[in-house]
């Protein structure tokens, strides 16, 4: 019996070394073989390399040749253009051509055109490149007389304006992507951006005019903020300029709920058929794609232009809140039509431009002034205008991750080594065991 014992504790010892093996060597194989993310090796994807093949072809063959371009559903870059030998082109460079009739020269002095006609509340306008055309909406608000004059104006442009009524209408989304409220309303934060000196919350400009004061609680309690700057109409960008001058940490997270977020890593430009990200303090986390751009919207309270047009839905209280694709910033939320229960038209002013004329720059992970980068989930909160959360990663990260993280090259060795002594040491036990029998027996035979 005791024999059978031992036995078993040195197979059990033994398959236990060579599990030790195995996990060793899975340890330094895997880490060695990845590669850390970082900012100087992030890889782009694919939507964002084809919308930068797309834009230099349009630039480099002008805008009587182009008539615009954009990302396909299998993530290809597609440019509209005029002739074949444009086409011949786009071809050589590895994009789609689609020749159309229309060039972007035609399609821009059309949408000038109706910029210069009597202004129609409840109206909006975008240049549809795929369709070749400049889409006209008129929401439920507009009256018939006023779509007939508007539609009269259209006519004498050229068949390539389409006009069409949709439900709802179009309004700005006052009411992120964590609440801000002041006795203008609701709206949510957006990007957290700064001057350098000083840290900001740049949001919508229809939420507040400057001077402004925004509280994080309905109480007024905490208050986040006022607002120093902005444009609306015409642009639709303000800066809220943090109570204490900073936004705290993990000022490069936005929330999408749940207690989670998303890093941002820089700043981009979006493309018509690329696929987006909205948060809002109302509804929450969407998605959906990029349907036009340098769009116009007649609010009530006044005309925008050189807005992003999406399919993704917007409810009041969004207002403001961040519109990213791949840990990039491209905009904050206008305003649309539609909800999230029937879906509908949102529209975002551009980050780029905003930041710009505001004299800011945004704060983005791993460092300010970062360009380009890839998505980063984490479990945080959003940053500064709401409670924040650590990080995934010290406490957060799955078992595979562990294994393959370089930094474990070294303990994957001391497994290793460990576990081969440990199997040196099992086989010696046996062989002196077998040792000390033969010896026993030996001299129990010869006396």
């Amino acid at each position: 019996m005791r024999h059978a014992r031992r036995r078993i504790v040195r197979r059990v010892a033994r398959l236990a070394a060579v599990g030790g093996l195995l996990l060793g060597g899975t340890m330094v194989t895997r880490a060695v073989a990845s590669e850390p993310p970082g900012p100087s090796a992030a890889p782009h994807t694919l939507a964002r390399t084809a919308s930068g093949t797309g834009a230099d072809l349009v630039a480099g063959l002008g805008g009587d040749r182009t008539a615009g371009h954009w990302v396909d559903a299998d993530g290809r870059p597609v440019v509209a253009v005029t002739d074949e030998s444009s086409a011949d082109a786009v071809r050589r460079a590895g994009a789609r051509a689609k020749v159309v009739r229309h060039s972007m020269s035609e399609l821009g002095s059309a949408a000038s055109t109706l910029r210069a006609a009597p202004r129609v509340p409840g109206t909006a306008w975008a240049l549809d490149y795929r369709s070749n055309e400049v889409v006209v909406r008129g929401d439920r608000t507009v009256s018939g007389a006023d779509w007939s004059r508007l539609t009269a104006v259209a006519e004498g442009i050229g068949e390539f304006v389409r006009m069409e009524r949709v439900e709802g209408t179009f309004t700005t989304r006052l009411n992120g992507a964590e609440p801000i409220l002041s006795t203008a309303g609701r709206c949510s934060a957006g990007f957290n951006v700064t001057d350098g000196t000083s840290d900001f919350i740049l949001t919508a400009g229809h939420c507040g005019p400057t001077g402004s004061v925004w509280f994080g609680d309905g109480e007024g309690d905490r208050q986040v903020g006022e607002t120093v700057a902005g444009s609306f109409p015409g642009d639709d960008f303000s800066l809220v300029k943090y109570a204490g001058g900073k936004a705290g940490d993990d000022a490069d997270v936005v929330a999408v709920g749940d207690g989670k977020g998303v890093r941002i890593t820089g700043t981009g430009e979006p493309a018509v058929g690329q696929r987006v990200f909205r948060s809002g303090s109302t509804s929450g986390l969407r998605a959906g794609r990029v349907t036009a751009l340098d769009a116009t919207v007649n609010y009530p309270e006044g005309t925008v232009t050189g807005l992003i047009q999406t399919d993704v839905c917007a409810e009041p209280g969004d207002s403001g809140g961040p519109m990213f694709s791949e840990g990039l910033a491209l905009g904050v939320t206008s305003g649309g039509s539609g909800d999230c229960a029937k879906g509908g038209t949102t529209f975002f002013q551009p980050l780029p431009e905003a930041m710009k004329s505001l004299g800011v720059r945004l704060i983005v992970s791993g460092g300010e002034g970062a360009a380009a980068g890839t998505p980063a989930p984490s479990a945080s909160g959003a940053a500064g205008a709401g409670a924040s959360a650590p990080v995934a990663g010290a406490d957060g990260t799955p078992l595979l991750a562990r294994l393959t993280d370089r930094r474990n090259v070294g303990p994957g060795l001391l497994v290793v080594a460990g576990s081969l002594v440990a199997l040196v040491a099992t086989r010696w036990i046996r062989t002196e065991q077998d040792r000390k029998a033969y010896r026993r027996q030996y001299s129990a035979t010869w006396g």
